[in-house]
């Protein structure tokens, strides 16, 4: 009687000195890899669970051979560990997806909105973690649920029947396979990527998150617009950085006929060639339209951003406007009229 539980024993405590044994190699394993690499940051400590999860359950399996237990209690339990060990192993692959997104996020980051490949990168491997991440639960369900006779057997038998079943399903999840196929298209074609600067229902913003399903888009003041994935697919939106993050911006200014251009196009060119935001690539000044009130001024400049280009803008919209209400305060646009006198009235008047 002691031989035949001393054999689960000496199994459980080999077991317990394997868990232990395999947690120290890890810790040692990881320290390896984090002083090999430049990204120290990345969380290589996500999989320390799963892996300690994974490193039982074999103990466990080896533990249940050997354990004397009758045959109907033996193949639940077996049953059960094998579902435990689909999920633990899908929990480790899940971790060890999200462990190479940040060190690929850390070796290419997206800070620096100016490198376009980096964020391209960035939302590859974001969405590709996604879309993974979707079909190994997709396989664990499907795993857990054929490991289990009688849900074969109706599966078997919905498959052979699934003809009226098949279209309402269909029917069902028509709306929501168009979003998935559109957000794979997303990942594949990338109209948009993390980070870049698009306009949305007429409001400025940055892209912040890419999922399967919808957009997060970062405004300006710092609110969130959640879009629909398939919105990027179906309609027409701006994209700032699609190519580059370099843009042209506009200034109008409405003056009288009696301003000096040159003045004006002189003070221009001083203003922006002393501002930080200008990239130096264009700086000019035309008059595109005249009415019979005013002189519609256009001034234009560059910059390497979109933020760059609106604090530029509101600096030469402020400085213009400060200069000639200065130097030129009666060209600014001012209403003429005339009067006519009677006639009576001008013969009265003293010679």
């Amino acid at each position: 009687m002691q031989g035949t539980y001393l054999v689960p024993l000496l199994i459980m405590l080999l077991s317990v000195l394997f868990y232990f044994l395999s947690n120290s190699v890890f810790k040692k394993a990881i320290a390896r890899i984090r002083a090999s690499i430049k990204e120290r940051g990345v969380p290589f400590e996500l999989m320390a669970w799963p892996f300690r999860l994974f490193t039982a359950l074999i103990g466990l399996g080896a533990l249940l051979h050997y354990t004397p237990l009758s045959t109907d209690l033996k193949e639940l339990l077996r049953h059960a560990l094998l579902i435990v060990s689909i999920i633990g192993f899908s929990w480790l692959l899940m971790r060890l997806i999200m462990v190479v997104e940040q060190y690929m996020l850390q070796r290419y980051p997206t800070s620096a909105s100016l490198d376009e490949e980096s964020r391209k990168i960035a939302t590859h491997v974001s969405l590709a973690r996604k879309i993974l991440n979707v079909l190994i639960v997709l396989f664990a369900v499907s795993g857990v649920l054929m490991s289990f006779d009688t849900v074969r057997q109706v599966g078997l038998s919905i498959l052979a029947s699934a003809g009226i079943a098949g279209v309402i399903i269909g029917f069902a999840a028509q709306k929501s396979l168009s979003t998935l196929i559109a957000g794979i298209q997303i990942a594949i074609t990338q109209p948009i990527r993390i980070d870049d600067v698009v306009v949305v229902e007429k409001e400025w913003g940055r892209i912040e998150e890419i999922s399967l399903t919808y957009v997060v888009v970062q405004l300006w003041d710092q609110r969130r617009m959640i879009v629909p994935i398939s919105w990027f697919i179906d309609r027409p939106f701006e994209n700032w950085t699609r190519t580059s993050s370099e843009l042209l911006g506009t200034v109008f200014i409405y003056t009288d006929y009696a301003i000096p251009l040159d003045q004006i196009r002189r003070e221009l060119e001083r203003i922006v060639a002393a501002s930080p935001f200008w990239d130096g690539r264009v700086v000019k000044m035309h008059v595109t339209n005249t009415t019979d009130k005013s002189v519609e001024i256009r001034a234009l400049m560059s910059a390497a951003n979109s933020a760059d280009v609106w604090e530029l803008r509101c600096l030469v919209r402020e400085q213009l406007i400060e200069f000639i209400r200065k130097n030129y305060p009666g060209d600014l646009p001012k209403v003429r009229m005339e009067m006519d006198q009677p006639a009576s009235a001008a013969a009265d008047e003293p010679a």
